[in-house]
């Protein structure tokens, strides 16, 4: 596998993945369903997944 080949295959698996976690987030958020999230200093919290929505990029 040459480097590009590595890369275009890295690009879809991180595609992929933020594709399911916007799906995922959506249909908690459709049920009115929090997630838990940390933050960089090991806080712990429960958030609504409609506000999660909002933080994170669209997926194209």
């Amino acid at each position: 596998m040459s480097d590009k080949d590595a890369q275009l295959l890295t690009e879809k698996i991180q595609y992929g993945l933020a594709l399911a976690e916007r799906r995922m987030l959506e249909e908690k958020a459709l049920h009115g369903q929090d997630i838990v999230v940390c933050d960089n200093d090991g806080t712990i919290e429960r958030i609504p997944a409609s506000e999660a929505i909002k933080k994170i990029p669209s997926v194209q």
